[in-house]
């Protein structure tokens, strides 16, 4: 991935703080501020705003793949309206 195409270039935390942390969010029903709150416990100390900001810009490019019945798809090839089960899958690297 070149320097021009990494989403995380303008960010000072790193991919391995971001992902998580949006991961955390979206797959459990926690609160922005519990979030915070979690990952305060954690060492990691980073505003509610931050967590929903990380959520609007990196929730999109980390739903681009899932797991269908077990099956790497992209989201494009994925059919909700077979009544899958989907569930978010976090890559690192190019995939």
């Amino acid at each position: 991935m070149s320097k021009a195409e990494n989403p995380f270039r303008y960010f000072n935390s790193s991919p391995e703080v971001i992902r998580p942390v949006v991961m955390m969010y979206v797959r459990f029903p926690l609160s922005l501020r519990n979030v915070e709150d979690l990952l305060f416990e954690r060492g990691i100390d980073i505003c509610h705003e931050t967590v929903r900001l990380w959520w609007n810009r990196f929730g999109p490019l980390f739903a681009m793949y899932v797991k269908i019945d077990g099956e790497m798809c992209s989201s494009a090839m994925a059919r909700p309206e077979q009544n899958h089960r989907w569930s978010v899958l976090v890559q690192s690297g190019d995939g």
